[in-house]
């Protein structure tokens, strides 16, 4: 199956500040790709450069096969970004939000595709319902089926369930399923390491800016020897195997931590809505 996202020796510095030295990987398409890491590791610096919002110091990508620094347009229109917060309209209704997004696209018949969306994701109850009364997991969602209108075959989710409560991540973890059940990419930022293991077809560890593993989780276990507890053989999990390739898991490395903080500052400002 072919590489819908394709990454090569990707460098990002913050003046004196090296944010990623060189990350590698490819993601194929229709499958969940998790990027797992601590604060500060890259994430949101890289997911950024890959939806064209940031132009990478060396290296190269594409996505969907398009070089992301030499046709960024193109990049755009058949891609979705979803960042660490909702961006919903909390006065607008849960219909409204998803109408004027269609309409943006320039979509024929933006009502259909809202009431599509709303039986999608299980939201046609609220549908009428001003976004500001919303739960956080029903807010999550109908900002993730805002991504989706115009059916692009990629979407980024950088940290989608950030301050969500358990049963609100759940609501997002059957969504991002869904999503890929229906033929979707999605590349999924994370520091949860229970997410990546619930969701990830593969993943892979940036640790101080570079990939230090990546493959599925069965591979990633491999790593770690069994543990045997009275005669019993215990598989390492992914967290015992997280902790032993990263090491200290006190504070990020502030270099790092200075490139991501910067990012989520852009992620979070009034006019800064990424593009869907």
């Amino acid at each position: 199956m072919e590489s819908a996202i394709r990454v090569q020796g990707i460098q990002k510095s913050f003046k004196d500040l090296h944010v990623l030295r060189g990350v590698d990987f490819d993601v194929k398409a229709g499958s969940i790709f998790a990027l797992l890491g601590s604060n500060g590791a890259g994430k949101t610096t890289l997911v950024r450069i890959l939806s064209t919002l940031l132009k990478a110091d060396a290296g190269a990508a594409t996505v969907n096969g398009l070089d992301v620094a030499e046709r960024s347009g193109e990049v755009r229109a058949s891609i979705s970004l979803t960042g660490q917060f909702a961006a919903v309209d909390g006065v607008l209704t849960g219909r409204e939000n998803l109408v004027l997004i269609a309409r943006l696209r320039h979509l024929s018949n933006p009502g259909a595709i809202a009431d599509e969306l709303l039986a999608r994701f299980s939201l046609t109850d609220a549908g009428s319902r001003a976004a500001a009364t919303y739960s956080g997991g029903m807010r999550r969602r109908l900002d993730i089926a805002m991504s989706l209108i115009g059916d692009p075959p990629i979407i980024f989710l950088d940290e989608p369930t950030t301050g969500l409560d358990p049963q609100a991540r759940i609501e997002v973890w059957q969504t991002i399923k869904q999503l890929a059940d229906g033929g979707t990419t999605v590349l999924l930022t994370t520091q949860y390491l229970d997410e990546a293991e619930q969701l990830a077809d593969r993943i892979a560890i940036l640790h101080k800016g570079t990939i230090i593993q990546n493959g599925t989780l069965a591979e990633l276990k491999q790593l770690l020897p069994a543990a045997e507890v009275e005669y019993v053989q215990k598989q390492p999990s992914l967290e015992d195997v997280f902790l032993a390739l990263v090491g200290d898991t006190g504070e990020a490395d502030s270099a790092t931590t200075a490139g991501d903080a910067s990012d989520r500052t852009a992620d979070t400002a009034p006019a800064g809505k990424e593009p869907r």
